[in-house]
């Protein structure tokens, strides 16, 4: 199984926002770099069968943005395991049974998403793994999923997924 962590956009900042915070809206910018990074992944092949979101707005957003460029017709949920204060075990348990063969993106939030890397890829959580605004990492997991066992095949900033997503197929000899 494929597990693709996606962290959402740049929001509206905290500061400027008088709400919740789990209201705080992608900015147009930030919307503008998702789509971006989305011809990113396509580049790479990235075929979900499964988005998983935290229900906070600006990570929802994320997602409906990636999920519409990306695979329509695959299933998207709205997950209380990828908020904010969710731990990084409640990631690894949301994704433990899915079908081996099956990708699952899941959009979050910082630090919980590079902690639940760090546990799939060395068995303890770790703030050493942290993923920028629409950054990314794919990670090959055994069936079931289990900390530890996750195999890294890939680990982008935003502006790495956003050239690769511009750049022109060429055929070389």
């Amino acid at each position: 199984m494929d597990c693709l962590f996606v962290r959402h956009g740049i929001a509206v900042a905290r500061e400027e926002w008088e709400g919740k915070d789990v209201d705080r809206p992608l900015t147009e910018k930030g919307k503008r770099r998702v789509h971006e990074v989305a011809a990113g992944l396509r580049r790479l092949e990235v075929r979900p069968a499964i988005f998983y979101a935290s229900p906070a707005r600006r990570a929802a957003e994320t997602a409906q943005l990636l999920h519409g460029l990306l695979a329509r017709s695959s299933l998207m949920e709205l997950r209380n395991e990828l908020l904010p204060e969710a731990l990084p075990s409640e990631v690894v348990r949301l994704i433990q049974g899915l079908p081996p063969k099956s990708c699952v993106v899941c959009i979050g939030h910082e630090p919980q998403l590079g902690m639940a890397a760090s546990l799939l890829l060395s068995g303890r959580t770790s703030a050493s793994f942290p993923l920028k605004k629409a950054g990314a990492c794919l990670i090959e997991l055994p069936i079931p999923a289990k900390p530890g066992r996750g195999v890294l095949r890939w680990w982008l900033m935003p502006g790495q997924l956003r050239a690769m997503g511009k750049r022109k197929t060429s055929v070389v000899d």
